[in-house]
C-alpha cells in the first residue's frame, strides 16, 4: 500500500500503547506524534494537514469523546481513529454520529489499524484540497463588481440576456458584456461550469 503523506496523532494515557502505535505509524512512512493525554494534544496547537488522530476512548481527564467534541467545537475537523479495550454499542455510535472514522477495539491488528490510518489521511487530503478549490472560487467571485455579482446571481438562475437586462434595467449588449466580464473573472466557459461553481460556494 502506497502511504498517504501527513501527520498521524496518538493520544492513549498507555506510554507502551504509544510506543507501539509510534512503530506502527513510522512502519508505514509516516510521521507520528504521540501524547498521553487528551490536554496535551489541545496545548501542541493546531494539527498539520493532511492528519488524522488515533485517539483512545478512555482516558483520564478529557476522555476520548469529550476531545471529540471539543475539535468540532474549535471547528477542527480532524479525522478521528478510535481504539479501546473497553468497547460498547453506545460508545461506538456515539463516536461515529460525530464523525468518526472507525472504532477499534483493542487487541487489533496492525493491518486493520495501518488500513484506517490512510483512509482517515486520505480523507483529509480531499478536505483540504475541496477547501482550498473553494476559497479559489471565494475569491474569484469577491473580484466581480457589484454590477459582475448580480449578473452573476441570473446567469446561475437560468435567466437569458434579455430578461437580465429587463429585470436590471439595462441595454442586452451591457449585459452581454457583463455575462463576458463574469466568466472570465470566474475562469469557466460555461453557463454550466458557472452553476457547478455557484454550488460549490453554497450559492445555490
Amino acid at each position: 500500500m502506497n502511504p498517504t503523506p501527513g501527520t498521524v496523532y496518538l493520544v492513549d494515557d498507555d506510554p507502551s500503547m504509544c510506543r507501539a502505535l509510534v512503530r506502527l505509524v513510522a512502519s508505514q512512512g509516516l510521521t507520528p506524534r504521540a501524547f498521553t493525554s487528551a490536554q496535551e494534544f489541545l496545548d501542541s496547537g493546531t494539527p498539520n494537514r493532511p492528519a488524522c488522530l488515533v485517539l483512545d476512548i478512555r482516558m483520564p481527564g478529557i476522555s476520548g469523546l469529550d476531545l471529540q467534541t471539543e475539535l468540532a467545537r474549535r471547528n477542527l475537523h480532524l479525522p478521528i481513529v478510535f481504539i479501546t479495550g473497553h468497547g460498547d454499542v453506545r460508545t461506538s455510535v456515539r463516536a461515529m454520529k460525530q464523525g468518526a472514522v472507525d472504532f477499534l477495539l483493542k487487541p487489533f491488528s496492525h493491518h486493520d489499524l495501518a488500513t484506517v490510518i490512510h483512509q482517515a489521511l486520505a480523507k483529509d487530503q480531499h478536505r483540504q484540497l475541496s477547501e482550498a478549490s473553494r476559497q479559489d472560487l471565494q475569491n474569484r467571485l469577491q473580484t466581480l463588481t457589484p454590477r459582475e455579482r448580480q449578473v452573476f446571481d441570473h446567469v446561475i438562475r437560468g435567466l437569458l440576456n434579455k430578461q437580465i437586462a429587463d429585470e436590471l434595467g439595462a441595454s442586452e449588449q451591457t449585459i452581454k458584456v457583463h455575462r463576458h466580464r463574469v466568466m472570465e473573472k470566474m475562469r469557466v466557459t460555461s453557463v454550466a461550469e458557472l452553476v457547478q461553481a455557484a454550488v460549490k460556494l453554497g450559492l445555490l
